[in-house]
């Protein structure tokens, strides 16, 4: 079907390699030529609304700079996707480079990560995008309701640490999200999603994009480079820096910072274990960064408040 609609929408031909995903169907095509792209498509109903936003998304990234970005190929009507009545889909360039959790991240590379999604928020910050209010499970505003998920959880030590966390996000950093600056977010720089390419660092997969704190990406980036102990933030401090030599944070987001990446360990570990269960066979790439999310919480969870914000405050540019 992908060749199909390949064909169809694009009057392209090429080897089609499916990748793994787990809610939209993710090929590779490789063209005669040798060129690689990506052709994304969905048969599910949200599906087209999460397409929609992140076409535009990366539509609206064209010509900016400071980081790297797929390309999105129209169609040959010239229209950012194809819709048709049970399917819907987008092509873009293949990104070349390594995945971050694949490279040894030195303090100078992550902070090179942090100043590239410093412009990423910045090249974000102005577009407003279709369907960026819709519902999506890794948003703040649904991580309330995660602690339902918490019987999923393997470990009571775990499960102590996932508590207070999102006892705190509720109680003391949920109230204060609304005086914080909102835009449109990526929403998941995870290692995975974050490329070290020929053209600087690259961001893929917006799929999780939406309208959310500004500080979201910068919450989600650090949260995974939370791994080495003897620091107090684990190692996340240089790409902290990097983001707020570019996009600077105000007093409140410096605040609430660390809370917030122990409330997004948190929901990451909730949910990708919740996810796992429902989806046995996709456990392995479900959970690929579980044990990253464990360990980024255990060493924050040691910082009392104050020395929470001793810690950004000596992380800044």
């Amino acid at each position: 079907m992908s060749g199909e609609l390949l064909l169809r929408h694009y009057g392209l031909t090429g080897t089609i390699r499916v990748l793994s995903s787990e809610v939209e169907c993710t090929a590779e095509v490789t063209l005669l030529s040798g060129d690689r792209l990506i052709l994304k498509t969905s048969a599910r109903p949200e599906g087209r609304d999460s397409f929609r936003f992140q076409v535009a998304a990366l539509a609206g990234l064209e010509g900016t700079s400071g980081f790297a970005a797929p390309h999105l190929v129209r169609t040959g009507a010239g229209t950012l996707m194809f819709e048709e009545e049970e399917i819907c889909g987008y092509l873009q360039t293949r990104l070349s480079g390594v995945p971050l959790h694949q490279v040894n991240a030195t303090p100078e590379v992550r902070y090179q990560v942090g100043q590239a999604l410093g412009r990423l928020s910045l090249a974000l910050e102005p577009l407003t995008l279709p369907a960026m209010h819709r519902p999506v499970l890794w948003h703040v505003g649904c991580w309330p309701r995660l602690m339902g998920l918490e019987e999923h959880l393997q470990s009571e030590s775990v499960a102590a640490s996932v508590r207070l966390a999102m006892g705190n996000y509720v109680e003391l950093i949920k109230p204060q999200l609304r005086e914080v600056a909102w835009q449109v977010t990526h929403n998941d720089p995870s290692p995975f999603n974050t490329l070290l390419a020929g053209q600087g660092i690259a961001f893929i997969d917006f799929g999780d994009g939406c309208w959310g704190p500004r500080i979201q990406d910068l919450v989600v980036a650090a949260s995974h480079l939370v791994t080495d102990p003897s620091l107090a933030l684990g190692g996340s401090e240089n790409l902290i820096a990097g983001y707020a030599s570019v996009t600077p944070l105000s007093t409140l987001e410096s605040k609430l910072l660390v809370g917030l990446m122990k409330a997004r360990q948190s929901a990451l570990i909730l949910i990708n274990y919740w996810r796992a269960e429902l989806f046995p066979a996709e456990a392995a790439y479900i959970k690929k960064n579980v044990a990253r999310a464990e360990r980024g919480l255990s060493i924050l969870s040691a910082l009392s408040v104050g020395e929470a914000d001793m810690a950004v405050s000596r992380a800044g540019p």
